[in-house]
């Protein structure tokens, strides 16, 4: 098995689509976890690859939301596409960040992205509140490279 094959497991990662799944009751922010074991890469851009890969930045208001993993390397990355970003404050994604990578240190990891996750929604909220007519652009699902 590969690294992001032990990484999580399945009910681990259900426990994860599930939390996007609530996350995204809080705001009309569209939020995906990508998973993959090693990248030449930073892991920033990495995860601006990704991003657009999956083709993130073609939401309706620019407010999609990805966490990068790179399992080997252990990197990860929180980003956000251009909606977000000149909307909120430049530190914004600090304490969501630190969520995830105290969890990690200790060997958390689905805990630590469930959190991250929420945390993010929560904030998100605030400035991309969740609207009655609001429709899941991206899917939910764990993506891997």
């Amino acid at each position: 098995m590969s690294k992001t094959e032990d990484f999580l497991s399945k009910a681990e990662e259900q426990e994860i689509v599930q939390a996007i799944v609530e996350a995204e009751k809080n705001t009309s922010g569209e939020i995906r976890v990508h998973i993959e074991e090693h990248s030449e890469k930073s892991p920033l851009d990495r995860a601006q690859e990704v991003f657009f890969e999956l083709q993130m930045n073609e939401t309706q208001e620019r407010n999609g939301v990805l966490f990068y993993v790179c399992v080997a390397d252990k990197k990860f990355a929180i980003i956000g596409d251009k909606g977000i970003n000149e909307a909120v404050e430049s530190d914004f994604w600090d304490c969501t960040k630190d969520i995830v990578i105290t969890n990690f240190k200790e060997g958390n990891f689905k805990k630590g992205l469930v959190e991250g996750i929420l945390k993010a929604s929560e904030r998100l909220k605030k400035y991309f509140p969740y609207q009655s007519d609001d429709t899941n652009e991206l899917s939910n699902e764990i993506s891997r490279g």
